[in-house]
């Protein structure tokens, strides 16, 4: 068996929110990390190549970017070499209120371009747990939680929405893909052979929060699929979403569920390339936390 070396963190103090991208040639690693003497954090990466990180590097400084552990933000690096960053920044004075912004670097990330919006819909309000693709070709696809249609004192719904980003920042596609999902657990999102696949955690009316599938392909979106009828019917968000990922058309997604008070981690498989999975293998029963 070969040797498991712990590779120390280029990271200063107090850093959160870790993500990370394997690259062409070596690892992104981005992280978000409080400014000394400040009331700032800084949205920092650094590539790890050859057995040693390079020089952090920050992407954006400021006062108004939002730190929780849940929603981090990522570094991902396209067919073509171009850097894509997102992150949260608040939009108004509302602790719910903030956006999803992002920067794209053309220049390995010696330095970034005007920041720009992902959700485009000018309204205050939940935008989050964004997930960023590299897709064939160049560029990135980008699914996130958009709380547009959210109203904290009349209702309203959480969905979820797809889009294209190129290495010039032009996005494009902008797309719902579920006008009703669960409010703040993590996307996760691939591409197989056939294109995008993408996993969240879905709502029904009743409150039913099992994880489904959409895909995409020359004939466009599909409707959601259930992975598994797990039936977890919860009155709240659990923050607990699922992650998936592909080789050619060989794709996996991994999700947790509580449905019955029994707590299970699950991963089902896919050969097909277009999100029909085969049944669900329970990989932990032993009390896990998910996530």
């Amino acid at each position: 068996p070969r040797a498991i070396e712990e590779v120390v963190s280029p990271a200063g103090a107090n850093a959160s929110g870790p993500f990370l991208f394997a690259a062409r040639d070596g690892v992104l690693l981005s992280w978000l990390e409080p400014v000394a003497n400040s009331d700032r954090a800084a949205l920092r990466f650094s590539r790890y190549r050859g057995g040693q990180w390079s020089a952090p590097r920050t992407i954006v400084e400021r006062n108004d970017l939002v730190v929780n552990w849940a929603d981090f933000p990522s570094v991902v690096e396209d067919a073509n070499g171009a850097l894509f960053a997102h992150w949260l920044q608040q939009s108004g004075a509302g602790e719910e209120s903030y956006d999803v912004r992002m920067a794209v670097s053309n220049d390995g990330g010696a330095s970034w371009g005007e920041s720009f919006l992902l959700n485009r819909d000018g309204k205050e309000g939940e935008h989050g747990f964004a997930s960023l693709v590299p897709l064939a070709g160049g560029g990135v696809g980008a699914t996130w939680l958009d709380g547009r249609n959210m109203d904290f004192t009349t209702g309203g719904d959480m969905m979820i929405r797809f889009a294209t980003i190129d290495a010039h920042g032009t996005v494009a596609a902008d797309t719902a893909l579920d006008q009703r999902t669960c409010e703040c657990c993590a996307t996760g999102m691939t591409v197989t052979s056939n294109g995008p696949v993408i996993a969240y955690r879905d709502r029904s009316p009743d409150d039913i929060r099992d994880v489904v599938t959409v895909r995409r392909d020359t004939q466009g979106w599909s409707e959601p699929r259930l992975v598994r009828p797990d039936g977890w019917k919860i009155d709240g968000c659990p923050v607990n979403g699922p992650q998936t990922d592909a080789i050619g058309n060989n794709a996996v997604v991994a999700w947790f569920a509580a449905a019955n008070e029994q707590q299970r981690v699950y991963a089902a498989f896919s050969n097909d390339g277009r999100a029909t999975f085969g049944e669900a293998i329970v990989i932990d029963d032993g009390k896990p936390l998910g996530r």
